[in-house]
């Protein structure tokens, strides 16, 4: 037994046997104070009890007083009132011990469970705060953007954002549904689908951000390749022509794939040297254009900005480029750099083996299987829109062959000019037709005429009606003759019926015009800057419409210089417009350019008539300038009056349709011989005058300039000067000198050429440039 034990029951003995000798309040109390100290000196309940029956014993005797006995025990069980207090707080807090321990184990094996739930998601798994923080994401996040679990967290701007996207959605900032695209760890970007809602925890009211992130990379890549042969289908769609498809398509294709160079070479030949079309950044260094390089590749088409820049190909891209065109069609092949990655792209195009395509990067890149797909599906389109192109160039080359032999002459007489303008892509032909036919007797025969319809059908019926048009002409018919022999062709020909016809009979020589209408547009005759007017006589219906019993027929004067034009009904009949306001602009243009050559008038007439969208229907045009009036000058044997002299003349000439590189020559000469007469005619003597004289005599065109001087004879060594008459004999057909007592007279002439093509502007349409763009430079 222990010290603090014996003490504990010596005290307790004392203080029993007090409250026993006088039970009472005071007792009770001295006995719960020793059931506390019981308590805090940790005394045995056990060694309690025995003690207080061993003292109970020793005190009541054997026998025991009942009284006594039942005082002991009153005192007995206030001791241990304080104890059992402390048993019952104990088994409570081990009670609530047990609830609070199962509580926990439940909460744990739950929170166990979410978690192995969040990590079995296949899509990612994130929880942001309300400052846009991830505080908790799951594996699938990580495997998506490279970034997982252990780094976390990760706070705005996240690691995975890509910076340079203007307006850039952020993970976890807001609930909402987005696509956006990513940078994985491992540099590549990928595009994730975003789900996220907003909570507000209970604890602290603090607002989150739980969501999923699902990768739709493969989704977005097959939309993106979508839309992008999309593009590139609609660019080329309206090309009709290989220049037009390169032009468009290889410029779209450079931007979608992100090349810095985009380059086609095509083979006209199987062994030549290709033509070469590029957009984007210069492959390689150009040359001076002023170098000759041998071997060197043919090119097509020059910028606007540089047209002497040249595109050459290097020994090993042209090699490539043979090698690759003789290769299965879509066929892609990589060019890949010296440290890895992919530094180019060449490819095969069209169908005949003779076109090639060569895309460079700007710097080596990685190409993913979707990347393959997309350059397969873009080159495969521009490929599809080359070879119809070269099928639409066939086709056009066959129908402008038909056309052209169908349109004109292979020469036109000196003063004339024709245009065709086209509105009917993409073949370009149809049912208006014009002709020009020099008779025997020194007249001209001219026709335009209008077949009902378009395209092919109408070209056809054209060509039967100007075939038959011209043998009457050479046979002598006059306009009214000739319409209504004409009726009866048109009548024996399916879609010839209300064909419109003008014919007229030119006679420069006496100035007069005979002509006759059949339902056509009527000419428009203006003299030299004074106002246009149409020719309203000679007016019948329609070829093959009604039975005429006479085509009427009218004849008008052509004054010196007048210009005259026949047209169909495409230059003036237009949607919106008066037909009327289109005769007084064609009137008002010829009274503007009486002076420019025939073929400068009818640039002008279809320029200022031609509307914001270009012509809906065919236009045929024959622009005739009638000989002006004979030019006398006579000016002072002075040089000074020479530059006066050679304006006027330039005047003339253009108002005579001479040939600009023709008039040069003939100023050039007649300059030389007035220099002459200025110089050498007065030399002795006062100085006289000098005259000047330009004719037009059928289609020679004279000049005669004439002194009241005396040469001095030439001598037989003029040393460097002298050469005068030599430059006048050769820059002119002819030339005669006469000398007299009377002066010396000089006579010079030309043969106004022959108009050696079969439109002044060759079938415009055909010839659309392509469309530039700051960011397309197209050689």
């Amino acid at each position: 037994m222990t010290a603090g034990l014996a003490a504990f029951l010596d005290d307790y003995s004392a203080a029993l046997r007090r409250h026993v000798a006088a039970p009472g309040q005071a007792g009770l109390t001295d006995g719960y104070d020793l059931g506390r100290r019981a308590l805090v000196e940790g005394i045995s309940l056990l060694d309690l009890t025995e003690h207080h029956f061993r003292a109970v014993a020793e005190y009541t005797g054997t026998e025991g007083d009942p009284r006594s006995a039942e005082v002991a025990l009153e005192f007995l069980l206030q001791t241990m009132a304080a104890l059992d207090i402390a048993t019952r707080g104990y088994l409570d807090g081990t009670r609530r011990y047990e609830q609070q321990r199962s509580r926990a184990e439940d909460l744990a094996g739950r929170d166990a469970f979410r978690t192995a739930l969040v990590e079995s998601l296949q899509d990612g798994f994130f929880v942001a705060d309300s400052q846009g923080t991830i505080v908790e994401v799951n594996s699938a996040f990580g495997v998506l953007t490279g970034y997982g679990a252990d780094d976390v967290p990760y706070r705005l701007p996240h690691p995975w954002a890509l910076s340079d996207k203007p307006g850039y959605p952020q993970i976890g900032t807001e609930a909402s549904r987005f696509v956006m695209p990513v940078r994985h760890r491992d540099g590549r970007e990928r595009w994730l689908a975003v789900s996220a809602s907003s909570l507000v925890r209970q604890e602290n009211n603090e607002q989150i951000f739980v969501g999923t992130v699902r990768d739709v990379t493969a989704e977005h890549d097959a939309q993106a390749r979508d839309q992008a042969a999309s593009r590139l289908a609609t660019a080329v769609g309206a090309a009709t022509s290989m220049v037009e498809v390169l032009a468009v398509g290889l410029d779209e294709l450079r931007r979608t794939m992100g090349a810095q160079t985009a380059l086609v070479a095509v083979w006209p030949s199987r062994t030549g040297q290709p033509d070469v079309y590029s957009c984007g950044e210069p492959p390689f260094p150009d040359p001076p254009a002023t170098e000759s390089i041998e071997g060197a590749p043919r090119f097509v088409a020059a910028p606007v900005s540089d047209p002497t820049r040249r595109v050459v190909l290097d020994d090993e891209v042209r090699t490539l480029l043979d090698r690759s065109r003789r290769q299965p069609a879509r066929g892609l092949s990589a060019i890949t750099g010296e440290e890895g990655g992919v530094d180019a792209v060449i490819a095969p195009l069209g169908e005949t083996g003779d076109a090639a395509l060569w895309v460079r990067f700007g710097a080596p890149r990685a190409i993913s299987a979707a990347d393959w797909a997309l350059y397969s599906l873009l080159v495969g389109h521009l490929s599809v829109a080359l070879q119809r192109a070269r099928n639409f160039d066939q086709a056009r080359a066959t129908s402008l062959t038909l056309q052209r032999a169908m349109l004109g002459p292979i020469e036109l007489p000196p003063r004339f000019s024709v245009h065709y303008e086209p509105a009917l892509p993409p073949l370009e032909i149809g049912g208006d037709w014009y002709d020009v036919v020099p008779l025997r007797d020194g007249t001209i025969g001219v026709v335009v005429g209008d077949c009902v319809g378009r395209g092919l059908s109408a070209a056809v019926v054209m060509g039967q009606l100007r075939t038959a048009a011209r043998a009457l002409l050479l046979r002598g018919a006059g306009p009214a003759q000739l319409l209504a022999e004409l009726d009866a062709v048109a009548a024996r020909i399916p879609g010839a019926m209300c064909t419109t016809v003008c014919a007229a009979v030119l006679d420069p020589e006496r100035g007069m015009v005979r002509y006759s209408n059949a339902g056509h547009m009527p000419p428009v005759l203006a003299p030299p800057g004074g106002p246009g007017r149409v020719l309203e006589g000679g007016r019948a219906v329609p070829l093959a419409t009604f039975d005429t019993p006479r085509r009427p027929e009218a004849t008008t004067a052509l004054p010196p210089g007048a210009t005259l034009v026949l047209f169909t009904d495409g230059l003036v009949e237009q949607r919106g417009y008066d037909i009327e306001e289109g005769f007084v602009k064609i009137a008002g243009v010829l009274s503007e350019t009486g002076g420019a050559l025939p073929r400068d008038v009818a640039d002008a007439v279809l320029s200022r008539l031609c509307p914001p969208a270009g012509y809906d229907d065919d236009v045929a045009m024959v622009v005739y300038r009638q000989p002006p009036e004979p030019l006398h000058l006579d000016i002072p044997a002075a040089a000074s009056e020479l530059t006066g002299l050679r304006r006027n003349l330039y005047r003339w000439f253009a108002t005579a349709a001479v040939p600009h590189d023709l008039s040069a020559d003939l100023v050039a000469a007649a300059n030389e011989a007035c220099s002459n007469s200025v110089e050498h005619a007065y030399r002795d003597t006062e100085p006289g005058r000098v005259t000047l004289t330009a004719t037009c005599e059928g289609d020679r065109v004279v000049i005669e300039i004439s002194d009241f001087g005396r040469w001095i004879p030439t001598p037989t060594d003029p040393g460097y000067r002298g050469r005068g008459v030599e430059m006048m004999r050769v820059l002119t057909e002819d030339l005669e000198f006469s000398h007299d007592e009377n002066g010396t007279r000089v006579r010079m002439w030309v043969t106004l050429p022959s108009i050696t093509f079969p439109t002044a502007n060759p079938l415009r349409g055909s010839t659309r440039a392509p469309e530039q763009s700051p960011n397309n430079t197209f050689r």
